[in-house]
């Protein structure tokens, strides 16, 4: 028998101090605690707790697209003519195998898959069409280019 480890409900100190390392992760303990007006030691084991949780999941930077020539975001709609396990495991497999596609929903709706790509132009956007329509089981597409980014990812509304 695996005994699972029992998952604690967050308090308002929990709240906070997911709310301040999602803005910045590179925060020393020591400002965290002061942060969320707690002690150093008693924050630290907080934050090792909400980790080994898994409320945690990574910690990383925000690299400026444009400056790595990587500015071009499309959203691509992915409809697959067949709705089966296999096909989608099919989709799965292919598209985790394509870099430029950094984050790809299934959906609910008209269409099965929504992408998200970051590519540095439209060369490179023809390049990663060509491998999406190569997948087995692709039987449509339609492409959205963004023009201008009005509200960027700032996180989850924790607090």
């Amino acid at each position: 028998m695996t005994l699972v480890p029992k998952i604690r409900s967050l308090d308002r100190i929990d709240l906070a101090i997911l709310d301040t390392l999602q803005r910045n992760s590179r925060i020393s303990n020591v400002n965290l605690a002061k942060a969320v007006n707690l002690s150093a030691s008693p924050c630290l084991d907080r934050v090792k707790r909400l980790e080994s949780e898994g409320y945690i999941e990574r910690y990383g930077a925000i690299l400026n697209a444009s400056k790595l020539k990587l500015g071009l975001t499309a959203y691509v709609e992915v409809t697959l003519d067949k709705s089966t396990t296999d096909v989608f495991n099919n989709f799965s497999i292919h598209i985790q195998k394509i870099k430029q596609v950094t984050e790809c929903d299934m959906v609910a709706g008209g269409f099965d898959y929504l992408l998200k790509i970051r590519i540095g132009d439209m060369e490179e956007y023809r390049a990663v069409l060509g491998e999406l329509v190569d997948i087995p089981g692709v039987a449509k597409n339609h492409t959205y280019v963004v023009i201008e980014k009005i509200k960027t990812d700032q996180g989850l509304p924790i607090v």
